[in-house]
This record gives C-alpha cells, structure tokens and sequence, in this order.
C-alpha cells in the first residue's frame, strides 16, 4: 500500500478546509428524511456557521506563492471538479425523494428545495465560477452544467465577456451603483444581463461575418443544457417537479446576484474621457479576508485580486490590506443578509464608499460623470 510522502499530506491539509461545502450534502438528506425543523439546518450551515466561525478563527492575511506549480494544486481544483455529479444527484436524487414522500407536507417540500437553492447558489454557481475562467475544456464545460442546473447559462457569456471588461463602470450592469437597493438592482440585473450577454456574444460572431443563429453561438448550447434538466424535471416529478426545479433555480439566482451587489457596491473607474476608464486595480472590488467564509466560498471573498488577474486559481489568489483594496467590515454570509436590508446596508457601505472616494480619488472633486439614472451621487 502506497504511503503519501510529506509534501503530499501537507497539500490535502492545507486543501481539506475548502471541502467543507461536502457537509452541505448531508444535511440534505437529514432534512429529506427527517423534515421539520431539520430542513432549517442548510441555510443555517451556509449563511449562520461560516458567520460564527468567522469572528472565532479572524482573517487569514497569508498568500500563497502565486508561481505555485499546477500539479501542486491537485487537491484544491478536485472540490470543483467533483462537484457538479454531486449536485446533479442531489437535486434530481432529493426530487425524486421528496415528491413521493408521505412524511413531507408541500410546505416542507417547498422549504426543502429553497434549501437545496442555497446549495446550488453559494456553491454551485460560485464553483462554475472558477470553472469557466480555466483554459481546460473539461472545467468549462462543467461549468457550463453547473450553471445550467439552475438556469442561468447566459451568466458566462456576461461574465467573462462583460463583466471583467467593464467592471466598476456603468458599462456593467452588474456594478451596483451607489445607494441602489438591492431590490432595485435584482430586477435589473435579472433583464440587463441576458440582454447583454447576448449582444456580446452576437457582436463576437459578427466580426466574423457570422449571424446570431450561427450554431457556435453558446446561447444554442445554453437553451439545450437548460431543456434538458427541465425535462429531467418533468420526467422525475412530473409539474411538481418542473416547479421545484424552478424554484430551487430561483434561489441559487437570488444568492449569486446578491454576492454580485456586494461585491462592487459603489465602486468606480476613474474616468478618462472619451468613454474610456482607467484599467481594473484590486481597488475596484470590496475585499474580505474572513478565513472560515473563504474557506466555504473557495476564496471568492478575494474579489480584489480575482479581477485584478482573473486567470489565477482560488487558492493563489492574493488578499490585500485597505492600502490596496477597500475592505468589507464581515465576510460575505453577514454581508448578504445585511443586502436585504437596504437601509442597514447604506448605513453599513455608505460611508465607506465616500471613505474610498476620498482615499483612493483625492483629485476628483466632480463625481457628475459617472451619474447615471441608477447611480445617484453621494452625500
């Protein structure tokens, strides 16, 4: 029987915090069996556990060598790899279960599956997330199944082709400007990023003299992925199931879009005229250096150094301190719940928004160019 040298026990402690997303699963099937007050148990786990645990273990500071050799990262990309056949059976798997449960009334099915959305939203699409920005086809397409599994395929068009480019500007819709609510900014996020994503990707293939109904336009792929797991739906659970699967799907979209409103709340590129912008700096993205929280969103909280070199895997990403990057007062779980709160949220962001415009923009006394109808000017 082969032993694991040094090196190698050392890699998987180092990598095995990053694996508690697996407890998730688990607590699924309690919930499944058990119903109840149990099914309460997986939003606790994601926004409540990571929150406690956060103020117990503090913010981990330490980067890693950002030169760190592929191989070296095995155990780390394995979490993101596996990922998508275990949500595959725990949606369908939970489904199938659920719909014919005599011990589960509607209501807690219903519940079941907004739990199952939270695991689907604050994993699934966040592991899609560092999927799609790989160069191996495996890993995109995977993420390309983990985003279909909750309707939202258009999300990689609109984030690679738009999102990094035009991040911190009123060019992205997925910027929220100052004092927008995030029950403004949902709905609006919902309609402008299908929209934009389809002009990008339709610009794309017109330089190359090719129409939108051309079969390498993704949105053929998008539309195949997603019919196939409504009709998985409907052949497991009939209406029922279609309409579960619409739900947890709603909520896993729910989740990703208010990590979308923290994440650059406020923030601006300094404008250089001629609708051009200065380029991304770890400035331009709120950052979080809460340990426990990183370890369940793999890093995300990181977001400062994810746009600053957006090729760069989750566990060589940098952290950086308020000289660099403005910081976010919780991780990522506090921060959300407070989201749906606006005014607990401006109260919160508000005046660290004018905080960085003062610190990071001392010249510019004139904030007029980058109002726009949604993105009031601060007081």
């Amino acid at each position: 029987m082969a032993t694991l040298s040094p090196a190698q026990v050392k890699s998987i402690s180092a990598a095995a915090p990053f694996w508690l997303s697996l407890a998730m699963i688990p607590l699924v099937v309690i919930a499944a069996t058990q119903g109840g007050w149990t099914i309460a148990l997986i939003p606790l786990f994601g926004w409540g556990m990571f929150s406690v645990l956060d103020a117990f273990v503090g913010a981990n500071t330490d980067n890693a060598d950002p030169e760190t050799e592929e191989g070296d990262l095995f155990w780390y990309r394995a979490i993101t790899l596996i990922w998508f056949p275990v949500q595959l059976v725990t949606i369908f798997g939970t489904m199938a279960y659920a719909v014919n449960a005599d011990h589960l009334s509607t209501s807690e099915v219903i519940w079941l599956f907004f739990g199952i959305g939270v695991v689907t939203g604050s994993v699934g699409i966040n592991y899609s997330h560092e999927l799609m920005h790989q160069k191996n086809r495996m890993e995109r397409w995977l993420a390309d199944l983990l985003l279909a599994s909750v309707l939202y395929s258009h999300f990689r068009s609109e984030h690679l082709l738009n999102h990094h480019r035009y991040v911190a500007t009123p060019k992205d819709p997925v910027t929220a400007r100052y004092n927008e609510g995030f029950h403004r900014y949902f709905p609006r996020v919902l309609h402008q990023c299908v929209t934009s994503a389809w002009q990008a990707e339709t610009k794309m293939l017109a330089r190359k003299n090719l129409p939108a109904t051309d079969r390498r336009n993704p949105f053929w792929r998008y539309a195949a992925l997603q019919s196939g797991f409504l009709i998985l739906s409907a052949l497991i659970g009939g209406w029922a199931g279609i309409g579960l699967f619409l739900f947890q799907s709603f909520v896993a979209i729910w989740q990703l879009e208010l990590v979308n409103y923290i994440e650059h709340y406020g923030l601006t590129r300094k404008h250089l005229g001629d609708g051009k912008y200065e380029h991304v700096l770890p400035r331009h993205s709120w950052n979080a250096a809460q340990r426990a929280s990183n370890w369940f969103l793999i890093n995300l909280q990181r977001h400062s150094d994810h746009h600053y070199k957006p090729d760069r895997r989750f566990p060589l990403l940098q952290t950086y301190t308020e000289q660099d990057a403005p910081q976010l007062p919780h991780g990522y779980p506090v921060m959300t719940i407070c989201a749906m709160i606006p005014p607990l949220f401006r109260r919160i962001m508000n005046p660290r928004v004018r905080k960085w415009r003062a610190m990071y923009y001392p010249e510019i006394t004139d904030w007029t160019p980058y109002k726009t109808a949604s993105n009031p000017m601060p007081r």
